[in-house]
């Protein structure tokens, strides 16, 4: 009776936020502040989650203020949807929207790339040759998955000889979820890692891993599947105790790790990966991996002088921004929010819907002549899925201190379908939601 009253209490709390997301989706928001006039000319660099985001709150924030988007991309993409395609939960177009479909009014949208960034004379210069001046810029690029950096690989690759690559994008991760699905029928031997670099969502190397345990399981098949993880480092998540946890997790179901081991090279005619260790290289063989490239500044901020002159991220061309008010070190009239940015934590979509807004009141506060208090605790979310229909909701700051969104509902360290449900339901309306300014 206990379990089925917990049970149901967990239910009408999720239907309850679940409510509260699509409300916010379409809601108009609490009523703001009376506009601040100003004739600013602010320049965005990248209309993805941050970019967007950024773009509608200072439509709503700012009156008479000149506000450029400069990006090629036609498509915007839920990025956290890639997962749920290559778990073969979703289709391949889930992900994918216009990238119009989420500019505000007013907002000028320059279809072209950035090519030159210049600090010191306030202007970018684009892909096509366009000179464009600012007064502000926001740094909201995203970031590049380096895949010439893995040696052997080719996207013509993806999906054939056991090989995957969630990260490439919803048709790949599409061929991606085949491969897997082929590989949990077949058997044999599968192999996962991450970069040594920065990344995206540290947590979906992890995700995948157990997807194709729990797929295995479902399918009678685990005991023909030998699933290996290689952490890059000496540890398989940056926050000790979730790291426990799932090091945890992988033992009690047969997972094998092993540390301090970065992919460095494929070969997909000899089913080798190739690994770099303080040892020296080692090789193993796969009969399904997917692969994650290193991943990088985009070449136009790598370029620039805004990255960070020294320390460990340095080759890497992550913008050197203050971690608490996102504004750079050395150019004040520059922000960066999102993946570009170069802090401690922060590479996700939940990141993005924190960094903004402080970013934003800063810039604003510097219009107006003021200061402002905002600051961002590093926040990130990451619903690390353990098989289908549970996740834990993972929630960190920049000391590594557990953030529960949802504290007396939603326990961090344990595996929930509640936690699932966030993930596969609400969460995309969130982040709708935050696309439009609203959350």
């Amino acid at each position: 009776m206990k379990d089925l009253d917990q049970l149901t209490a967990s239910r009408r709390a999720f239907l309850g936020m679940a409510a509260g997301s699509l409300a916010l989706a379409g809601a108009a928001g609490p009523a703001r502040a009376e506009k601040v006039k100003t004739k600013a000319n602010i320049v965005i660099l990248g209309a993805g989650a941050a970019g967007t985001a950024m773009a509608n709150r200072l439509v709503e924030r700012l009156d008479g203020a000149k506000i450029t988007i400069i990006d090629a991309r036609k498509r915007h993409l839920y990025q956290p949807g890639f997962t749920l395609v290559a778990a073969g939960l979703k289709s391949a177009d889930y992900p994918v929207s216009r990238t119009t479909d989420w500019l505000p009014r007013g907002v000028d949208l320059i279809e072209e790339g950035a090519a030159e960034i210049d600090p010191e004379g306030n202007k970018v210069v684009t892909t096509g040759g366009k000179t464009v001046a600012y007064d502000f810029l926001i740094l909201a690029t995203g970031l590049k998955l380096d895949w010439d950096a893995v040696e052997g690989f080719d996207m013509n690759m993806v999906g054939t000889n056991g090989i995957g690559a969630v990260y490439a994008g919803p048709e790949k991760a599409a061929d991606t979820w085949a491969a897997m699905d082929r590989f949990t029928d077949e058997g044999g031997k599968a192999v996962f890692f991450r970069p040594a670099t920065e990344m995206k969502c540290a947590g979906a190397p992890l995700k995948y891993t157990f997807l194709t345990d729990d797929y295995a399981r479902k399918k009678g098949s685990r005991g023909r599947v030998d699933i290996n993880y290689f952490a890059h480092g000496g540890s398989l998540f940056s926050v000790p105790i979730v790291n426990e946890k799932v090091r945890m997790l992988y033992d009690d179901r047969g997972v094998k790790t092993e540390y301090n081991h970065v992919m460095k090279a494929i070969d997909p005619g000899k089913k080798i990966i190739t690994f770099s260790t303080p040892e020296g290289d080692v090789e193993t063989d796969y009969d399904f991996t997917n692969v994650i490239p290193p991943m990088v500044a985009p070449d136009a901020v790598r370029n620039s002088p805004l990255p960070w002159q020294s320390g460990k991220w340095v080759d890497q061309g992550w913008a050197e921004v203050d971690k608490e008010t996102l504004r750079h070190v050395r150019y004040r009239n520059v922000f960066a929010v999102g993946d570009i940015a170069g802090v401690p934590k922060g590479k996700t979509a939940a990141s993005v819907k924190w960094q903004v807004p402080v970013a934003e009141d800063h810039l604003v506060a510097d219009i107006e002549g003021k200061l402002s208090p905002s600051t961002y605790n590093g926040y990130t979310s990451c619903p690390l899925i353990t098989r289908v229909g549970r996740a834990m909701l993972v929630e960190f700051d920049y000391k590594n201190n557990l953030t529960p969104s949802f504290p007396g509902v939603i326990a961090p360290l344990e595996e929930l379908w509640i936690s699932w449900l966030m993930k596969e339901v609400a969460l995309k309306a969130t982040y709708n939601a935050m696309l439009r300014g609203k959350a």
